[in-house]
């Protein structure tokens, strides 16, 4: 259940009665069943649920880059309206500019408002050392590891300050040892940023760790069959993941979504 303090609150991000049916050459698809879900300002929310169950879909329409076929996207209450720089998207393929350095990757949305050179400085600059990218503001994307890929891309989202990032299994190309140190990261990230997130994953672990709320989706077509808040203050909160997941309250966390995911 949302936090009684989150209700008092209103919603940053809303989804209504969201649906969505594609058509195909076999007939109609329907991804996602009519969905409500708010996320509250500076919320981290993750998303799990089993392939093709429609939470990709659900941050699609979420962010605007796709349309519900029914219901309606609300932002501070007010209809989202198309795309724009106030709803930024990370995805899985980093989708970096491979003729662009590091540097001139994450400052070009900033470059597209009409800033300067020299007024890009700055914000980028801040960034290459938020993210640990120092000594690679020269190298193009081919010259860096997929988790150093990832960072610039996540830079490149956050660069505009977005009030809302929406991040679609940002980590799911990553080989294990660099998904974790990008999980590691990731928490210690959201610490300094103040934008909302919602978060999608196939990772019953990574959900729990960054989240402050996890919702669980069914099968196709996808609904919310459970929703956990998490305790900001729960000690594997403050530790690295791999140190979290031995933790009791954690693994028990753990094993009720699991068992959700099971009865899907």
């Amino acid at each position: 259940m949302v936090p009684a303090e989150a209700e008092l609150k209103t919603a940053k991000l809303s989804l209504r009665g969201v649906s969505k049916t594609f058509q195909t050459k076999r007939g109609e698809v329907n991804a996602l069943a009519s969905t409500d879900l708010d996320v509250t300002e500076g919320e981290f929310v993750t998303i799990v649920g089993p392939s093709g169950c429609g939470k990709s879909t659900l941050l699609m329409i979420g962010s605007g880059l796709e349309p519900p076929s029914s219901g309606e996207v609300l932002v501070d209450g007010a209809s989202a309206g198309p795309p724009g720089p106030d709803r930024s998207v990370v995805f899985q393929q980093f989708a970096l500019f491979p003729n662009m350095t590091v540097a001139q990757n994450i400052g070009f949305g900033l470059k597209t408002r009409g800033l300067s050179k020299e007024a890009r400085k700055d914000p980028v600059r801040a960034l290459i050392d938020q993210m640990s990218l120092q000594g690679f503001e020269s190298a193009y994307p081919s010259e860096l590891s997929g988790g150093m890929q990832q960072r610039v891309a996540i830079a490149r989202a956050l660069v505009l300050e977005p009030p809302l990032l929406f991040m679609d299994e940002p980590f799911g190309a990553l080989d294990a040892q660099t998904r974790t140190r990008m999980q590691d990261e990731m928490a210690r990230l959201r610490s300094r940023i103040s934008a909302t997130i919602l978060f999608i994953t196939h990772s019953v672990e990574e959900a729990i760790y960054l989240g402050d709320r996890v919702i669980v989706m069914s099968t196709r077509p996808g609904r919310i069959l459970h929703e956990y808040s998490l305790q900001a203050d729960s000690p594997w909160k403050k530790a690295h993941i791999e140190q979290a997941m031995s933790d009791p309250d954690f693994n028990q966390l753990r094993e009720n979504i699991w068992n959700h995911l099971h009865e899907t």
